[in-house]
């Protein structure tokens, strides 16, 4: 059955400028790589262009994996505050929202998984094939455009609190133009020209983010819907392992032990399973920049663990 109607949880719909502001963060990017696809035609990638992609690919994408999510929503491990302002930067430099309304969003997220109240679960519209596909659209961007606006002040509080996190937040805007600043300006001081600054704000720019953008938010929606569920979760959460997609989500496809067991700072945790997220925790844990990391206990993830998946 489809959910049924709803006040949103704020009381509150969104302005015409939010609306707006939504819009240019999910489609500037991918209507730029377009056009600067069509301008550059036939001379459109180098070797600096790749490598200055997969840099700002890896510090935005850990900044929102390690930051914005085991860090910051689930508090997986305790960060040095130098360490907790430059994750929630690194992740802010990922267009996909200020840090606050991005945690508060996914703690929703977990309170009411995949029922009434959950922002993007792709059961929205019911079982039926029809509506799973609307489903799935509204989980994966759909979500974005709705009136169903999150309160920070139930669901982040603490962030709320904190100045260094709120004034992050208050830079969201700053942040999006710097990181399409730094790959223009790394690549005009690389290649020496207007030329090579442009193709790496193609690839380590906009390719970028449009890629992350959609990496992060197919975990809201395909990892939902499908791949294994070998840990037992809530009755109506219906989360899933989504291997093709664990090297591109630093390891946050490992959804289902996710869910099963939210605060666990690592994803990944049976043989085989990549989680790069987890691995960067470990070694800020050996250099002392994270306290308190929670990592899987056997004996818990056993007693989570499915009777026919052992």
């Amino acid at each position: 059955m489809p959910f049924p109607v709803v006040e949103p949880l704020s009381g509150a719909r969104p302005d015409r400028w939010q609306l707006a502001a939504t819009a240019v963060i999910v489609a500037f990017p991918f209507l730029a790589v377009t056009l600067a696809g069509w301008v550059l035609w036939g001379r459109l990638i180098g070797p600096a262009d790749v490598l200055l992609a997969a840099s700002f690919y890896l510090v935005t994408g850990l900044g929102v994996t390690v930051g914005f999510h085991r860090c910051l929503t689930h508090h997986s491990f305790t960060a040095a505050p130098a360490l907790r302002v430059a994750l929630a930067t690194a992740g802010s430099m990922s267009f996909q929202g200020d840090v606050i309304g991005w945690v508060a969003t996914h703690r929703r997220h977990h309170a009411f998984t995949d029922r009434p109240g959950d922002p993007h679960s792709p059961f929205r519209y019911g079982t039926t094939l029809r509506g799973q596909l609307r489903g799935l659209v509204h989980a994966h961007i759909g979500w974005l455009f709705t009136a169903d606006l999150t309160p920070a002040e139930r669901y982040a509080p603490d962030l709320l609190a904190d100045r260094n996190t709120r004034a992050v937040s208050i830079a969201f805007p700053a942040l999006c133009v710097l990181s399409l600043a730094l790959p223009f300006g790394a690549g005009w001081a690389i290649g020496g020209s207007l030329h090579d600054a442009l193709t790496a704000l193609l690839w380590a720019g906009l390719v970028r983010i449009v890629v992350l953008q959609h990496v992060t938010w197919s975990v809201n929606s395909l990892c939902h819907m499908i791949g294994e569920r070998p840990f037992r979760t809530r009755p109506h959460d219906r989360a899933t392992n989504l291997w093709p997609l664990a090297l591109l989500s630093f390891g946050e496809s490992w959804h289902n032990l996710h869910h099963a067991d939210p605060t666990c700072a690592r994803h990944g945790v049976d043989r085989g399973q990549i989680d790069p997220s987890a691995a960067l925790i470990r070694l800020f844990e050996l250099l002392g920049w994270a306290t308190d990391v929670r990592w899987a206990a056997p004996g818990r993830i056993e007693a989570r663990r499915r009777v026919n998946s052992a």
